[in-house]
């Protein structure tokens, strides 16, 4: 769901830098977030199988480990259960801990390439900084080793070391991010103290004509998923312009993520005009009043004209239009709806 969003950002980062509401540096830093970001999610989709598989196998591992010797210790050497419980359980964990050692490594090493995202920084440097930069992990990790240190059989002073480690790098971390607010910072005096007029760059002016539309009528206004209300608005504002002698404002669409997913509103000046929902895929059949039968769909009202209108399948649609009705697509109706609130 978050790379399906990936689209919307990228087309509010650009409505608002052509709103003039940021600046190229802005709108560069935003793409790169956003870029970052889906080469993230987009890698974890994968990563995440791979580690996945590789604990579940480790656990196997040792379950099986633990009934086995059960197994073998009363059937073949004798042992009465508690004895070859104490014995075989007590092997099994250090055999667990051998082997998840090295899948800890992997799984980690793994994790780190493939959800590695291009950026200016340093591989080594982004390693140590995500791993050691917060002292909550390295508690929680000096927890573990303690509880493992205070098991009886096993090597508590090795354990207990790293655990004296742990504590003293959380320490450690803990008091840098504590001094580094504290230090002062420089001042730096403004070398022109006359007051500075302000200009129309100060000023963030709303959109004569916009359009907010939900995430799921992005591809309705995207080039690239041959999105058909661009071209469709462009045709209303060129027949506007041959019928009233001038050119009406641009529609500025943007997506409104607070909106409903098939949602969408007419805006001018910020004022809603008017608003609707539109479902890419499917056709409006809108009964002009002489439509005969009824037809499977969900039952709503033409946002431009009023009329009673079922949102059908594309299966349906012949056999729409031979009850009668009049059948558009989901863009047709938006087209038509804000032609129909402008003129």
């Amino acid at each position: 769901f978050v790379l399906d969003g990936m689209p919307g950002k990228q087309m509010a980062i650009d409505a608002d830098l052509n709103a003039g509401l940021i600046g190229e540096d802005e709108a560069k830093k935003r793409r790169s977030e956003v870029t970052q970001e889906a080469d993230f999610y987009g890698s974890m989709d994968g990563a995440s199988k791979f580690v996945r598989g590789d604990a579940i196998a480790g656990i196997l591992i040792m379950v099986i480990n633990v009934v086995g010797g059960l197994l073998v210790g009363v059937l073949q050497h004798g042992m009465s259960m508690g004895h070859a419980a104490e014995s075989y359980t007590l092997l099994t964990i250090g055999d667990g801990l051998v082997a998840q050692i090295p899948a800890l490594v992997i799984s980690t090493a793994a994790g780190v390439i493939v959800t590695r995202v291009s950026t200016d920084q340093d591989v080594g440097e982004q390693m140590v900084n995500q791993l050691f930069s917060n002292p909550s992990v390295m508690l929680l990790s000096a927890a573990v080793l303690g509880l493992l240190g205070l098991v009886p059989g096993m090597p508590n002073l090795v354990f207990l070391l790293f655990t004296a480690g742990l504590l003293g790098l959380a320490w450690w971390i803990r008091g840098r991010e504590q001094k580094a607010p504290a230090e002062p910072k420089p001042v730096k005096m403004a070398e022109n103290n006359s007051v500075v007029e302000a200009t129309w760059n100060d000023v963030q002016l709303e959109d004569s004509l916009g359009m907010e539309v939900g995430y799921r009528l992005i591809p309705m206004v995207d080039f690239q998923q041959d999105g058909e209300l661009l071209g469709r608005i462009r045709s209303i504002r060129k027949k506007f312009a041959q019928e009233m002698g001038f050119l009406p404002p641009v529609v500025h669409i943007r997506d409104n993520m607070d909106l409903q997913p098939a949602r969408y509103r007419i805006l001018m000046k910020g004022v809603e005009m008017g608003s609707g929902d539109a479902y890419p895929g499917r056709w409006l059949a809108i009964n002009p009043g002489t439509a005969a039968g009824t037809l499977p769909g969900e039952a709503t009202v033409d946002p431009a004209f009023g009329l009673n209108a079922i949102w059908i399948e594309s299966a349906l649609k012949e056999q729409a239009q031979i009850q009668g009705y009049t059948v558009v697509e989901a863009s047709t109706v938006v087209a038509t709806h804000l032609n129909h609130l402008i003129s």
